[in-house]
């Protein structure tokens, strides 16, 4: 499992946060998303299938492209 924590400065509120959680927590592989609005910030665990890209790249399609 990996896990790692980046910054999504289009978090605004909680919806923001519970629509990442939520479309992250539906890809193969993921184990957790945790997200806080206060901070920006959401740490994913994963394993494969799942790869950062992958997840990078769902996080642009949804419109909340992280920054590390």
């Amino acid at each position: 499992m990996q896990t790692k924590t980046f910054r999504v400065p289009n978090i605004g509120c909680g919806g923001c946060v519970r629509t990442i959680e939520s479309e992250l927590g539906q890809m193969s592989g993921i184990a957790q998303v945790r997200g806080e609005v206060a901070s920006k910030q959401v740490t994913v665990v994963y394993d494969a299938p799942a790869t950062w890209e992958a997840i990078v790249a769902k996080l642009k399609e949804l419109d909340y492209p992280p920054t590390e």
